[in-house]
């Protein structure tokens, strides 16, 4: 499943990267963003390569992003972690598609602080495809997940005055339907603490000014996968807490 993962996160890094550029994510092959020369077999080994040759391209020298080690590292962590979790069921597909939904916005957000609809959409489509065979509550559930987490976080858009971007707005939208609404709040809990946490942290270092924008996705794929997969063992873990 880790190689699985770590091949498909290496697909997810010219997918994003292309399509942020509005280029075909297939043609031509893949080579080197600055030089232009056709990468070999030994140039495209996931995260070895880029270790391998210290972060820069073998042909020309240039520094490559170190984009493409999130994008693999983290896909295949997202698919270990999702599999780990589930097991060979239906379900897997729903998480092995929110996985992926999320570390793309994660890449797109990262370079460019956009999360794409041309993304967004189409795994929309299969989360409301999937959920009417697939999941424990009946599909109106968790279509709801979907209005309320938009609706959450449109509302902090408003009275942040511009503190969320639309591409937050609409990727919750989808979350919401992988998820449904008592996991989408918590999952949204859990990536506004980690994102006060470490932006916090980053101010005290000095490393962003107050009010300075920084990309959210990574707090939404921590807090999303963190809910969807051990969502109802926090959620009983607190409940405990009271009784």
């Amino acid at each position: 499943v880790m190689s699985f993962g770590l091949i498909l996160g290496s697909f997810y890094n010219v997918l994003a990267l292309r399509l942020l550029k509005g280029e075909s994510p297939i043609f031509p092959p893949s080579h080197c963003p600055r030089c232009g020369h056709r990468l070999g077999v030994w140039d495209l080994v996931p995260i070895f390569s880029y270790l391998l040759l210290r972060g820069r391209c073998r042909y020309c020298g240039g520094r490559i992003t170190p984009i493409y080690l999130v994008g693999e590292s983290l896909t295949a962590l997202s698919f270990y972690l999702v599999y780990r979790q589930l097991g060979w069921q239906w379900e897997l597909l729903v998480g092995w598609s929110l996985a992926s939904l999320l570390v793309l916005s994660v890449l797109t957000d990262l370079k460019e602080h956009l999360i794409l609809d041309r993304i967004t959409f189409p795994i929309l489509g299969l989360f409301l495809l999937l959920r009417l065979v697939i999941g424990e509550e009946p599909w109106w559930w968790y279509i709801s997940g979907g209005l309320l987490g938009a609706l959450v976080l449109l509302l902090v858009a408003v009275f942040s005055k511009g503190g969320m971007g639309g591409g937050d707005i609409k990727l919750y939208l989808a979350v919401g339907v992988a998820l449904g609404p008592g996991l989408t709040l918590l999952s949204i809990l859990l990536a506004s603490f980690a994102g006060t946490l470490i932006g916090g942290v980053l101010m005290l270092a000095g490393r962003i000014r107050r009010r300075q924008l920084i990309p959210f996705a990574p707090f939404i794929w921590f807090g999303a996968l963190t809910a969807y997969l051990y969502g109802n063992d926090l959620w009983h873990w607190y409940s405990g807490l009271w009784s």
